[in-house]
């Protein structure tokens, strides 16, 4: 009878021959794939056929990338008699039968949710430890005989705890059971996670996009999933979770960029800009875009050749008062009119010869100069600029719009002291643009997504919440933030509010309160903060007892940042000095002094220099936080803003400081 020992080397070369199988398995798929792109346009039947093939495969092709770093599957479920081990996705071997499942497959759910107290059939669940891709260990549960490590798996823990290098990584082999939850909650649901510092809410929300694709993968890949992020930094850090779990077509932006429809070239000043976000704008807004309607002053002739056709006052206005009535978008209420006009027109043509009078001569009628200068008289076309220029250029016009809703001071903040000659000549603003977008919305519906996940939520404005909800009416949304990270002047206080504006007050609020990533003397120190917050959320509690916190008074802060990044380089993992915007080109020449080279927020090189407003929703290893005091100066919530900068950290952190602590953590 073989030693334990050797039993043991045997399951684990067993396991190495059954991951190179699999390796083996997912090549033949993936060129098999590229075969038939290769032979695509020789078996489809016309040239739409062939590019809807060609588009098929070729996003096939992409799914099935191999990265010889990345494990095909981390777990194992023993279940009854049968063998299951479950991967990033599925893997079938040549006769069809499956050598690896897909995570988000149903049998794979009992991986996350299967305990000691209901087993769900599993006689052992099996972890896996690899090493840049090779399989060097595992780790049994066995189940059935009432033994669960839980979180003192050595296994889970080396993988939450492994040094962040480079992009967000993917959190399919350490999802916790509250995790998949949400993780696996159905389409048609919305919810909002509120979520501490480390406890995984981004991950909850991608990994949540990739099950859906999963579970209604077509539904999706025609209205399609969008993730919403704070910023270009934060994308470029998740942008590899998804492809890494095969889906490759998920759009990705942030909210500026969607609502972008004309150049940014001015700024506004901050309490501007503020009632410029502010819900209210959205009523001035359609309240503007309706004055631009009017009733018919006088009947319509259009002629017929020798015939003139002839529509009265009394049948126009009521015409037009039943469309306004309907609540269209403007621009379908023009060609609703349009269109109820040339009806009339019909009818009065067959009612004379008897016989309708076909599509051509209907078009025609429709299109002609009398009903055009009705519709410009009654319903002129408008363009969004168009609208927001009127609104803003002009005291009687804003006066009115606002009426009632804007004090007289307000309206001064937002309206143009001088005007630009034109919409096309107009430096608009980053906040014209949420305005330009209501007025998009109002005038013609945007398309909308299947599904959309929004992180950093809490620093939404109503008017970019609006803008999101417009792009997800018929669809759902995970809402992903936390109240105690909110930095922006409009900020929320609490998710009822944000979600009413989303237009999903109804979702779920679920919070997520214990952290894995941020080790716990970080967490407490950050804890600190919460009741100068003034939010109501639960303080967060880590399960690392690793991690090292320090907070030195030092007299040369550059020096000091130096000296700090000098030491984190002797451990594994990413470094950021993180500061207050205007230090950060000092404290980058003080590294490049010592011939440390330091990026940006890109996460391109080991050592970042990092200003405190980009930070949001990024982590590193190491965190060297300079002068917390000036951290706070800089902004108006800045003490929202130094919460987020500590918790940055996820194995040590050094706060440095020449000026006294922030009293809320001193």
């Amino acid at each position: 009878m073989p030693a334990p020992e050797e039993r043991l080397e045997e399951e684990l070369a067993a396991e190495r021959a059954h991951l190179d199988a699999a390796r083996k398995a997912l090549r033949r798929m993936r060129e098999r794939a590229e075969g038939l792109f290769a032979t695509g346009d020789r078996v489809a039947g016309d040239a739409y056929s062939a590019e809807t093939l060609g588009r098929t495969l070729s996003r096939r092709i992409a799914e099935l990338a191999d990265n010889p770093d990345t494990p095909l599957f981390f777990g194992r479920l023993d279940i009854d008699s049968d063998r299951f081990h479950i991967g990033r996705r599925h893997v079938s071997d040549a006769t069809g039968e499956p050598m690896v499942l897909d995570w988000r497959a149903p049998l794979s759910r009992k991986f996350y949710q299967a305990s000691a107290r209901e087993p769900e059939r599993v006689r052992t669940r099996r972890r896996f430890g690899f090493v840049r891709g090779e399989l060097t260990s595992f780790e049994d549960e066995h189940l059935d005989r009432g033994q669960e490590l839980g979180t003192s798996s050595t296994i889970l823990t080396a993988e939450i705890e492994r040094p962040r290098v480079g992009p967000m990584r993917d959190i399919v082999a350490t999802i916790q059971p509250e995790q998949d939850e949400l993780v696996r909650a159905e389409l048609d649901r919305s919810i909002c996670v509120q979520g501490a510092p480390g406890t995984g809410k981004t991950a909850v929300g991608l990994h949540r996009a990739a099950y859906l694709l999963y579970l209604h993968r077509e539904r999706l890949r025609r209205s399609g999933v969008l993730v919403v992020g704070p910023n270009r930094a934060f994308l470029r850090y998740i942008s590899a979770v998804l492809p890494a779990l095969g889906e490759v077509e998920v759009a990705q932006t942030t909210v500026d960029e969607l609502v972008a429809r004309v150049p940014v070239r001015a700024a506004d000043p901050p309490a501007a800009a503020a009632v410029k976000h502010d819900a209210r704008m959205a009523t001035v807004v359609a309240r503007a875009v309706q004055g631009y309607g009017g009733q018919p002053a006088n009947p319509i002739e259009v002629p017929d050749g020798a015939y003139r056709w002839r529509i009265g006052v009394e049948p126009l206005r009521r015409l037009v008062a039943e469309v306004r009535a309907e609540g269209l978008p403007y621009a379908t209420g023009r060609e609703r009119v349009r269109a109820r006009i040339g009806a009339l027109l019909q009818r009065q043509a067959e009612v004379r010869s008897g016989e309708s009078p076909g599509e051509p001569w209907l078009r025609r009628m429709c299109r002609s100069k009398p009903v055009t200068a009705l519709l410009d008289e009654v319903w002129p076309p408008l363009t969004p600029e168009n609208v927001i220029y009127g609104l803003l250029s002009d005291p009687e016009a804003l006066g009115a719009a606002a009426d009632g809703l804007l004090t007289a001071h307000e309206q001064d903040l937002v309206r143009w002291a001088k005007p630009a000659r034109s919409p096309k000549a107009t430096r608009w603003t980053a906040a014209d643009q949420v305005l330009l977008d209501e007025a998009a919305g109002l005038i013609e519906r945007p398309a909308g997504f299947g599904h959309v996940v929004v992180d950093e939520a809490q620093d939404l404005s109503p008017m970019q919440c609006r803008a999101l909800a417009r792009r997800c009416e018929h669809g759902s949304v995970t809402l992903l933030g936390d109240l105690a990270q909110g930095t922006a002047p409009w900020a929320a206080t609490s998710w009822a509010e944000t979600l009413g504006h989303l237009g999903k007050p109804d979702a779920a609020v679920v919070p997520l309160t214990v952290g894995f990533r941020v080790p716990a003397a970080v967490v407490a120190l950050a804890n600190r903060l919460l009741p100068a917050l003034g939010t109501d959320v639960p303080p967060a509690r880590s399960l690392r007892g690793d991690g090292d916190l320090r907070v030195l008074p030092v007299a040369d802060l550059a020096s000091a940042a130096v000296a700090e990044v000098r030491a984190a380089l002797a451990y594994d993992g990413s470094i950021a000095v993180v500061c207050a915007d205007p230090d950060a080109d000092r404290l980058r020449s003080a590294l490049a002094a010592a011939g440390i080279e330091a990026g940006d927020a890109d996460g391109e090189t080991r050592v970042s220099v990092v200003p405190a407003s980009l930070v949001k929703g990024l982590e590193y290893d190491h965190v060297v936080a300079v002068e917390p005091a000036r951290i706070v100066a800089a902004e108006p919530r800045g003490l929202h803003r130094l919460y987020v900068v500590l918790t940055r950290a996820v194995s040590r952190l050094s706060v440095l400081h020449a000026e006294p602590l922030p009293e809320a953590i001193g």
